[in-house]
């Protein structure tokens, strides 16, 4: 998602801010198993390093195609050092900006990691799906989204610190199932149309079916 120069402009923003508790953003639940710290949403190192990762997200296909976003929250940062962590939890169905009107129905998490992996230990990402546990340890600028009903928890952060943006995602399909087939199907439109061109019967065949799926189930 980012470049190592757009990485590097993020961490500059950031390690400057004035970090706090990040438990000043958690739910009731969410505050018994979170010791972080987050820069404050309304301060001026998270508005402007939030503006770069929205920049990013409009400009990346991939991520269009996986989520769908109707509406981003904007990106909040935090980093784990010194064994802190975050337990189990699963985020909050709406989120809503302080201080503002806006808020979301949080469909999709999203944790963009923003510290190379070998400059902590610890600190995975672990997300209980359907088929197990998946630990997610990604390099300095990927992007990893994921249905905001899941379970997920952060590992202890035993040496170093892990440093990272997170936000959520209203998508304009609601169901993560049918996301995920949207998903699926646009990648085989995709794959057809460079075997075959874009005028190929079977590419524009394949290109109808996506969007009609798309009309059935998108909520605007």
């Amino acid at each position: 998602m980012l470049d190592a120069a757009a990485v590097a402009q993020v961490r500059a923003v950031i390690d400057a801010g004035p970090w706090a508790d990040g438990n000043a953003t958690s739910g009731a639940q969410s505050a018994l198993a979170k010791a972080n710290e987050q820069l404050p949403e309304d301060c001026d190192a998270a508005r402007a390093a939030g503006a770069i990762v929205l920049d990013a997200l409009a400009a990346s296909p991939l991520f269009v195609a996986a989520a769908l976003p109707l509406k981003v929250f904007p990106p909040l940062f935090n980093r784990y050092a010194g064994g802190q962590a975050f337990g189990t939890h699963v985020d909050n169905a709406i989120r809503i900006r302080r201080g503002s009107d806006f808020r979301i129905r949080s469909d999709l998490s999203a944790t963009l990691f923003l510290a190379h992996p070998g400059d902590y230990d610890g600190g995975e990402l672990v997300i209980e799906g359907q088929f197990g546990e998946q630990r997610v340890k990604l390099p300095a600028g990927d992007l990893v989204v994921y249905p905001a009903s899941s379970l997920h928890r952060v590992e202890p952060v035993t040496r170093g610190s892990r440093v990272a943006s997170f936000f959520w995602v209203q998508s304009m399909v609601r169901d993560d199932a049918a996301r995920r087939v949207l998903f699926e199907l646009d990648e085989g439109v995709q794959a057809v149309a460079v075997r075959l061109g874009q005028g190929d019967p079977a590419a524009v065949k394949l290109t109808g079916v996506y969007h009609n799926l798309l009309r059935r189930w998108a909520e605007l």
